[in-house]
Parts: structure tokens; C-alpha cells; sequence
């Protein structure tokens, strides 16, 4: 049996690429519901004509066998998924690509791979499954080291102890959300965490990105999940002890979690795992405005109800998802249970949208269908953006976080320091919206999406032109440069201005003791000491 193959510039695999005739008769529909004026539909660069520079690097007789240097391999671990590494990949632009790729089947493999780049000067750039939309796994280290390998750990991917008693697994960090999942259910198990990118990305990436997955409260980010993690750095194995908590010092766990793979390469952990949900319950609700809707949303995550899913849309997102016609706001509101009912903390989470002026969407043809509409779109969207690129639609996202009693102002100006932008660098067809994807009891993570016409060719500095504007006024607004994208190398300006130097001091600090040779991931988070 043949393995299925990563598309080598955008999301998915190579069987799922439409035809160009199913692709084009997909854009004329999706052109209308969008409502812009789009270009001529490009075809993409095919593989066969891609023009790599050669390998300035061989990997050593002792680690061949784990390692590939083909086309495919290197152009498809060259790029992460954002819209910049989408129309780079589409176009065929792969500036900089990994010398080769290395495939560790076992712990020992990562071992003598990071031993072999401290020695030869070479980058180690941690794989995950290439979903960064940050720049965080391209190989961009710079001309003082000698090359750069991919580390891809895709052949360390089970569930390697399943502790039932207290509801733990162990898994190796390779494994992607659908195959964790496949093989907790043999154990009527679920992990529950589900980010945009599940199908694709994997538990190690998870933690060292501090991905945010499907629990709208409470449980937003995958440390939540994580009892304990084990990494092999390039002088030795960071392990912590499996505790349900601790209170010793600072924590090696949360230390890893967020690290981007600058301090190690990430090969399993301990995480809190439970039956799957027997109680469920989903509504819409229409609000006249989103301001509106935020007041009822910040009600509901201050009444300690802690449902599973809060997410408010506003008017355009709604359309935009087919969750809405564009005349309301919408909050997409659900609650599940492993154990009890929940129409209770429905029922009150409903008395609070009510009190707030919400209105539940009918149920035939409302409510449901909402939902169901936002839960497609939500999974959809990565497979669409690579047709958006196609049609000449530039689409992009930012996020952030803000306490409540900020948000009115911070949404104001935010939407029109973005709307500004856009105006300005793609025209007056460019459109700005708003979610929330996660809610605290003291503040949302406010999420933007971004469509626009684009010029050809000149796609990558439009998208910088608004991307620069939008993350200034971020900053200067005290919010966060990220809620859960990560830093990687496209945040780093202003994630140096957010932290604080000292912190910053700290963190060169503890790279230089675990990682002397500065292999690991290098431009990521820190620029280390060298």
C-alpha cells in the first residue's frame, strides 16, 4: 500500500487537491457568496518543476536510514500554513529549504541527530506537523551555521500507556489529533483537544506552540491537558515527574510548553484524558450587535457555568461561515458532560443571553443549523484558503486577548486600525471581522480574519503592510501579539516589545545551558548567546 502523501505548498494531501475544473467551478460559487471581484484562477507549480538549490549538507552514514533529501520532503518541510507560506509554496518560491529531512523512529535516533548538529554546526528545526502559521518551523537560521535539518517525529505516533485509573495516556509526540484519537477510543478514551489545525498537527507540536483547542472555557490550552513531558535536548533528557500537580519551583513542564523547540526536541508526555461526552447541548443566539453579545458573554463566563463552547461571531463572520444572513451577531454556545446532564447550566446560560437582549434561533432551520454551519466552516477553512489564494483573495487571520473592561475601545480600534490597513494596501473591497475564540472570566481572545482582493505577485507585501499595522496596535493597545498561533519567527518584533528583559535574560539564559551550541530552532522566541 502506497502511504498518502502531504501536498508540498498547502493543507492537506496530494489526493485531495480538486481538479483544476472542479477547483474553478468551486470558485465561481465562493466567489459570489464573498461578494469580490476576484482574478483570473492560477494553477499551482507543480512539484516536477520545482527548482531547489542542492543540499549544502549530507546527514552521516550513522543517521541515513532515518534521513531523506527528495524534493518532496524538503519543499514540503520548507513552509508552515500561513497565507504568506501558502502563496510562497503555490507560486514554486522556496528560498530556503532544509538540507535534508530526518525521520527519528525511536528516542535514541533524536539523540545522536541533535549530537551530530551540535558537533557539524547544523540546524535542528522541530517538524511538528507543519501547521505554524508563524513562521515557526521554516528553516530561516541564518548563514553562520553550516545547514539545517527538518526534525519531522511523524514515525513516533502512539499511545504508549493508557493508565485508566486515573485517566491518563502516555504519547509519543508524533502523533497527529486523529490518530491519538483513533487509539484512545480503543480504550473508550478521548483527549478532547481539538485546534483548527487537528488533523494535521500533533501532540509535541501542541505543547511546544501552547496550542488552544476545543474547550471555549476553563480548558483552552493544551497545558491544561499535561501531567508531564519528556524531551531530549542537545546535552541530555528533560523529564518531569508525572504529578497531578506541584508546587516546586518553577515548573519543567510549563518551561517546555511554549519553548518552540529552542530548548529541545519534544517526544512525549503524560496527559489527562476522559470518557467521551455522553450529555451534549448546543444553541445559536442572535444578538443585535457584538458589543452586545460580548456583555452576555462575559455574563456567562463570570457565572462559573464553564461551557464548552462560547463563541461569539459577529454579523459579517456569521455570513461568512453561513451561520448567519449578516444582520446579527452570533454566539455559538454549547456544553457536554462525561458525566451529568447540562440543560441546566444551558437553561441559565440562556437566561443570561436573554437578559442581554439575545434570541435563540428558531430550531428548524435556526439554531442548529447555525451551529452545525459554524462547525463546518471552522474545519473547512484551511482547505478553502488554498483556493482563496488560487482566486487571488488574500485571507489571513490575527489574534490576541484583552481584558473586559478594555474590549469596547480595543475592538473599536482595532477594527479600524485593521480596516485602515487593508483599505489602504488592497482597496476598498477589503473586509475585516471579528470572534471570540475562547473566554475568560476576565477577558475574550478576540480573533480577525481578513479578506481582501489581492495583486498578483505583490501578495506577501500586502499581507506585511497589514500585518505590521495590525500587530503595532496590538502592542500598543497592552493586549498580547498571541492568544495560541505562537511566536516563531514572524511575531518576534513584537513579542521582544510584550515580555519583559529580564524574562527575556532568563530564557537566553536557560537556552545557552541545554542548548550551547544555539542548534535548536534558532530565531525562534530568542536570539541566543553565541
Amino acid at each position: 500500500m502506497i502511504a498518502r502523501r502531504r501536498k508540498h505548498w498547502g493543507w492537506g494531501f496530494e489526493d485531495q487537491q480538486p481538479s483544476p475544473g472542479e477547483a474553478r467551478a468551486s470558485a465561481a460559487a465562493l466567489a459570489a457568496h464573498l461578494e469580490l471581484a476576484v482574478a483570473d484562477f492560477e494553477d499551482p507549480v507543480a512539484l516536477e518543476a520545482l527548482d531547489l538549490a542542492a543540499p549544502r549538507i549530507v546527514p552521516p552514514a550513522s543517521l541515513a536510514a532515518i534521513c531523506l533529501d527528495d524534493v518532496h520532503a524538503r519543499a514540503s518541510h520548507a513552509l508552515g500554513k500561513s497565507y504568506v507560506d501558502i502563496v510562497s509554496g503555490f507560486r514554486g518560491h522556496f528560498e530556503q529549504t532544509p538540507d535534508f529531512v530526518a525521520r527519528p523512529r525511536e528516542e535514541t535516533d533524536v539523540e545522536r541527530l541533535l549530537e551530530w548538529c551540535s558537533a557539524e554546526g547544523v540546524a535542528a528545526v522541530p517538524f511538528g506537523g507543519g501547521t505554524s502559521v508563524v513562521g515557526g518551523v521554516t528553516p530561516r537560521v541564518g548563514s553562520q551555521y553550516n545547514g539545517v535539518v527538518s526534525v519531522d517525529l511523524r514515525e513516533l505516533d502512539r499511545v504508549l500507556e493508557v493508565d485508566t485509573v486515573s485517566r491518563a495516556a502516555r504519547i509519543a509526540a508524533g502523533a497527529t489529533g486523529p490518530g491519538l484519537e483513533a487509539q484512545l477510543s480503543e480504550h473508550g478514551l478521548t483527549l478532547r483537544h481539538f485546534p483548527q489545525s487537528f488533523e494535521l498537527s500533533t501532540l509535541g507540536g501542541w505543547i511546544a506552540t501552547r496550542a488552544a483547542g476545543h474547550f471555549a472555557t476553563l480548558w483552552t490550552h493544551i497545558e491544561d491537558f499535561v501531567e508531564s513531558t519528556r524531551a531530549i535536548t542537545p546535552v541530555g533528557q528533560w523529564e518531569s515527574r508525572r504529578l497531578p500537580g506541584s508546587g516546586a519551583g518553577v515548573s519543567p513542564d510549563r518551561l517546555l510548553a511554549g519553548s518552540e523547540g529552542t530548548l529541545g526536541v519534544i517526544t512525549e508526555a503524560w496527559v489527562r484524558v476522559q470518557p467521551r461526552p455522553a450529555h451534549r447541548s448546543s444553541n445559536g443566539v442572535r444578538f443585535a450587535n457584538f458589543l452586545s453579545g460580548a456583555e452576555c458573554v462575559r455574563a456567562i463566563s463570570q457565572a462559573g457555568l464553564h461551557p464548552s463552547n462560547c463563541r461569539l461571531l459577529d454579523a459579517g463572520e456569521a455570513r461568512l461561515t453561513m451561520a448567519g444572513d449578516g444582520s446579527h451577531a452570533l454566539l455559538v454556545l454549547g456544553f457536554e458532560s462525561t458525566d451529568h446532564p447540562v440543560e441546566a447550566a444551558m437553561s441559565r446560560a440562556l437566561e443570561l443571553c436573554a437578559e442581554h437582549g439575545g434570541v435563540v434561533a428558531e430550531r428548524s432551520g435556526g439554531s442548529t443549523d447555525a451551529v452545525s454551519s459554524w462547525r463546518e466552516a471552522f474545519l473547512g477553512a484551511p482547505y478553502l484558503r488554498d483556493l482563496l489564494v488560487a482566486m487571488g483573495i488574500l485571507s489571513e487571520t490575527f489574534e490576541t486577548a484583552i481584558t473586559w473592561e478594555r474590549l469596547p475601545a480595543f475592538h473599536e480600534r482595532m477594527m479600524a486600525a485593521a480596516e485602515q490597513a487593508v483599505h489602504e494596501v488592497c482597496g476598498k473591497g477589503g473586509r475585516v471581522f471579528c470572534r471570540f475564540t475562547h473566554v475568560y472570566p476576565d477577558g475574550p481572545a478576540p480573533y480577525f480574519t481578513v479578506l481582501a482582493p489581492a495583486r498578483r505577485g505583490e501578495e506577501v507585501e500586502q499581507w506585511w503592510a497589514v500585518k505590521r499595522a495590525v500587530s503595532d496596535a496590538i502592542i500598543a493597545e497592552g493586549a498580547t501579539i498571541t492568544h495560541h498561533h505562537a511566536v516563531g519567527r514572524d511575531h518576534r518584533p513584537w513579542y521582544d516589545l510584550q515580555r519583559p528583559e529580564p524574562f527575556a535574560a532568563a530564557l537566553r539564559g536557560a537556552k545557552a545551558a541545554v542548548d550551547p551550541a544555539a542548534i535548536m530552532n534558532p530565531g525562534v522566541l530568542i536570539d541566543p548567546l553565541r
